[in-house]
């Protein structure tokens, strides 16, 4: 007699879908909708410290399509102030995290370490200083380069520790098909410097950071 019942999937093939579909629900959400990073350095003090781990808001900007970052659904595009995870111009194979500065058509330009906005001085809460000593006109672009424009489907970007950070006054504009997302918010939070699988490492999370909304 014939039984009208279906077969039952084995056990093994309801582990390998299973695996199969959360891989790539992983891959959608990494791809489209969300990111995380790690902090290696310095250059956004006081705003970022080593060792911070922070989400990526990666459909605010639009909806691209992997590695070419051609916009399928555009959104919105970068603001000034907004921290941006972007492609470094130089090496794309390398991710960088900076603080808009200056978007398509900004004149920018800094004076003894002072930055100018289209002609007007900008004071930025976030913009961290570590050095009285100014660097005269000519020795480098640290603080004083510029004027420049910005040019278009480009912005222009800027550590928040001004003086150890290296930003668009040394290589340049990025380019929004390169800029991954904003970050939004802080997950994790410790100490790099400590062995991992260390009583230092554990007692080095900063726990009052976790949680903490990127500005």
């Amino acid at each position: 007699m014939l039984s009208s019942q279906k077969p039952q999937k084995s056990v093994v093939r309801e582990y390998v879908e299973a695996i199969i579909i959360a891989i790539i629900l992983a891959l959608f959400i990494r791809s489209f909708i969300v990111q995380a990073f790690k902090i290696p350095s310095g250059s956004m003090l006081p705003t970022l410290q080593i060792g911070d781990h922070l989400l990526v808001n990666k459909f605010i900007y639009g909806v691209k399509i992997p590695m070419t970052g051609n916009v399928l659904i555009p959104w919105k595009s970068p603001e000034r102030d907004d921290v941006v995870v972007f492609r470094f111009p130089k090496d794309r194979s390398i991710d960088y995290i900076k603080r808009v500065v200056g978007i398509a058509g900004d004149i920018v330009e800094v004076k003894d370490k002072q930055l100018f906005l289209n002609g007007e001085p900008i004071t930025n809460p976030h913009a961290h200083f570590t050095e009285s000593t100014v660097m005269a006109a000519g020795t480098g672009p640290r603080d004083n380069m510029g004027p420049v424009k910005v040019p278009e489907g480009t912005l222009f970007v800027m550590g928040d520790n001004r003086d150890n950070s290296y930003d668009s006054r040394f290589w340049g504009f990025v380019p929004l098909k390169d800029v991954l997302g904003k970050a939004f918010i802080l997950y994790w939070s410790w100490d790099l410097d400590e062995p991992l699988m260390s009583v230092d490492r554990f007692t080095s999370i900063r726990w009052g950071r976790i949680g903490n909304i990127v500005y």
